[in-house]
């Protein structure tokens, strides 16, 4: 990855936000500082820092990225709900288990994984309960 100006200006409001983000936030962070970053530069840089191992990307919905960044965190798998957009972060060690013994099953030495379920969240599921009630 060449590291220019405008990327270290944008990897460094990424790495300012602990949660999850996309490019449009971002924009708008370096838009208010007035830098003259344009949404197209954010827009570009994305992918360049995913392939780098700086940034992941995650589910969201329909035609919306949503991204964090993971350097220097713990791997962890995510669950997105369709209703209401939340994000729910978490790790499961018999999931990992079971990824690595399909892996040597299959002789597949693998160089990461994303594990993504979509769906609805506790209280998006409640409400979908009862308005069948009524």
């Amino acid at each position: 990855m060449r590291v220019t100006p405008e990327r270290k200006t944008i990897l460094r409001e990424i790495f300012a936000i602990h949660r999850h983000f996309d490019t449009e936030e971002i924009f708008e962070t370096l838009r208010r500082k007035k830098t003259g970053i344009s949404h197209a530069s954010v827009y570009r840089t994305m992918p360049i820092l995913v392939k780098a191992g700086l940034v992941s990307r995650t589910a969201a919905a329909p035609g919306k990225a949503v991204y964090e960044h993971i350097y220097g965190h713990e791997h962890h798998d995510h669950m997105f709900c369709v209703e209401c957009g939340k994000h729910i972060e978490f790790k499961n060690d018999n999931i990992e288990r079971l990824q690595i013994e399909i892996c040597r099953k299959y002789g597949f030495k693998p160089e990461y994984h994303n594990l993504e379920i979509v769906g609805l969240c506790k209280n998006c599921a409640k409400g979908k309960r009862q308005g069948r009630k009524k």
